[in-house]
């Protein structure tokens, strides 16, 4: 025993390293310089930046923050939060706990990105740095400081995996380039797990979940409604980096693990929260970008149930958007209809729908055999023919249903019980135009198909769609009749899509084929709706819904790149799809796909979680 401890003790035992940062300095130097960087930002955010009010946002005021001070007050508050986390103070640990480490890093680069692509702008947009005031010069340098303490937190370096002598070269520099990549992410790694914190009462996680919701009410309200290029583009960097940083934190899978548990209070807290948008307007300006959002989040959540559940790729889905449209709009009383009808929206919703599902089964019957790229081009070529046919029924190259290229204009604007859709109605003291009643009918079209998904996804049947997706062979063998199960999925979705467009109808006053093509400029389309399943989340209620409100609220607010926008945009899919490809809110099997070195949780959660 004693000749063991005195071994142990000799000059020839290596001693390991203590682990560093990337930056060469101590752990508690970066740690205090991160923190006070945080907290100098902050400060400089009520100093003026500019001497002049050409720069949007007015940066020259002094003790009122405004433009985008604001988003960088955020990111500081955020630094510094994180910061003073990382000292493991007691009234701080329920906020990361999954360490504080990675997220300051986090927060710290976004202020940082933030801060500099102001300072740059104003300099580029004014003629030079001497347009910057010291409030400027103190963001850029306190910002700086904070990025290189929070660089300098130490990370544990990976273990390289072992080498197979028997190994081709390919696999060899698979296994480096799997190391180095391992190497790069542990520097934004999560820090060492905190004791886990004593559990909130039941009125405290009801209070979490309103707070949340009211978080991303503000976030949502705030994004759509920048008044300028620079804004959103500020916007886009500092909410990007700073969910980035909650997540690493580790509190949004707490704050996911209590919406979990109380579903139904969350279900409702996200429709009061949705239905509190319109509200929040002073005109109809921001409104309209809301509806378009709903139309296009609700006909990607029914997609969802065909990618996302059954598994079953469709390239053509927007074709069902486009039936349900059609359908409604000649039987709504437009003068270019041909029938000549004019039925309550209850009764256009439910035509609209049923044709859609009619459509589904048609479609669906004889090519659902099918699997993979072979399904999906056939899906490709539906989606083709619907609009070249209804493009060639102008009464020339066929019958006069469709009024051709021209569409069904003129449809009439909704009124539902003497409530006229299309005029602007006052509620409790707010004035409500004609796209926020929109909004508020949509929303309700769209809780409907949330109960839809979320019903059928808990039930045996989707419990099938599940089985399909993951191994269609073992599902058919399990005795589950596949060709069924897939039909069905496939005409609920577009039954769905169908009851969406309706509404669409009745917003855009016109439909024609052009707006149902498999890539257009402006969402809907099948390709951007199978993009916002993919990158929210398939499989889940809240990841489509993110998804297509990204997908739509971007392009929509980048325009001023021009040529370069969809440029921009297919760079940002990308690199998301390579450090994110489960989606934004993902489900917890996929994320297990993705995430080989996850530990197996002990009890999966549902596929609408």
């Amino acid at each position: 025993m004693t000749t063991q401890t005195t071994a142990a003790k000799t000059p020839d035992t290596p001693t390991p390293a203590a682990p560093r940062g990337l930056v060469g300095l101590p752990e508690s130097a970066g740690r205090a310089l991160a923190t006070a960087g945080g907290v100098l930002s902050v400060i400089s955010t009520f100093l003026a930046w500019t001497w002049t009010a050409e720069f949007p946002g007015d940066l020259t005021v002094y003790g009122y923050p405004g433009g985008l001070q604001v988003l960088v007050l955020v990111g500081g508050a955020l630094t510094a939060l994180f910061g003073l986390a990382s000292y493991n103070i007691k009234g701080l640990r329920w906020l990361v706990p999954a360490g504080a480490d990675s997220a300051l890093k986090l927060a710290a680069l976004g202020t940082f990105v933030t801060a500099w692509y102001t300072v740059i702008a104003i300099s580029v947009q004014l003629g030079g740095v001497v347009n910057l005031e010291p409030g400027g010069f103190v963001v850029a340098a306190a910002t700086l400081l904070a990025l290189l303490g929070a660089l300098a937190l130490p990370f544990e370096r990976p273990a390289p995996d072992p080498f197979d002598p028997e190994d081709t070269g390919w696999e060899q520099f698979r296994h480096k380039a799997r190391h180095q990549g391992a190497v790069i992410k542990a520097a934004f790694a999560t820090g060492p797990v905190k004791a886990p914190t004593r559990k909130l009462p039941g009125f405290a996680e009801i209070l979490v979940i309103v707070a949340a919701m009211a978080l991303g009410l503000l976030v949502f309200t705030y994004g759509i409604g920048t008044e300028y290029d620079e804004l959103f583009v500020g916007f886009l960097i500092i909410a990007g980096f700073g969910f980035a940083a909650l997540f690493k934190a580790g509190l949004t899978s707490r704050v996911s693990a209590i919406t979990a548990k109380h579903r139904n209070v969350t279900l409702i807290g996200a429709f009061v929260a949705a239905a509190a948008f319109p509200f929040t307007q002073s005109d109809d300006q921001y409104a309209t970008i809301g509806v378009y959002i709903l139309i296009f989040a609700t006909v990607a959540l029914g997609l969802n149930i065909v990618v996302g559940l059954a598994g079953l790729l469709d390239l053509g889905y927007v074709a069902f958007l486009g039936v349900g449209a059609y359908a409604a709009a000649m039987v709504s009383g437009s003068p270019s209809s041909p029938f000549d009808f004019h039925l309550p929206f209850w009764a256009s919703a439910l035509i609209g729908a049923a044709v859609a599902m009619v459509f589904g089964v048609i479609i669906g019957a004889p090519t659902l055999r099918l699997r993979g790229d072979y399904l999906a081009i056939v899906t490709l070529g539906f989606g083709e023919i619907f609009r070249i046919a209804v493009l060639n029924m102008d009464g020339t190259s066929g019958p006069d249903i469709t009024n051709g290229s021209n569409g069904i204009s003129s449809i009439p604007n909704l009124n539902i019980l003497g409530f006229d859709f299309g005029q602007e109605h006052t509620i409790g003291g707010f004035t409500i135009a004609r796209f926020a009643n929109y909004f508020l009918l949509m929303l309700l079209i769209t809780l409907v198909v949330v109960v839809v998904f979320r019903r059928s996804s808990d039930s045996r049947i989707g419990r099938a769609w599940v089985a399909i997706r993951e191994d269609e062979t073992a599902a058919l063998a399990m005795g589950i009749n596949g060709f069924r199960v897939k039909l069905i999925a496939f005409a609920l979705g577009a039954t769905l899509a169908g009851l969406a467009g309706t509404v669409q109808a009745h917003v855009t006053y016109t439909v024609t084929p052009e707006q149902y093509q498999f890539a257009h400029v402006v969402p809907p389309n099948s390709a951007f709706l199978l993009a916002a399943v993919v990158l929210g989340g398939m499989g889940t209620i809240s990841g489509p819904l993110v998804g297509a409100a990204l997908l739509y609220l971007i392009p929509a607010k980048l325009q001023f790149l021009g040529d370069y926008q969809l440029f921009a945009f297919g760079l940002a899919l990308v690199l998301l799809m390579r450090y994110r490809p489960e989606g934004l809110i993902p489900n917890r099997r996929r994320q297990l796909e993705f995430h080989e070195e996850a530990q197996a949780p002990t009890v999966l959660s549902k596929a609408g979680a």
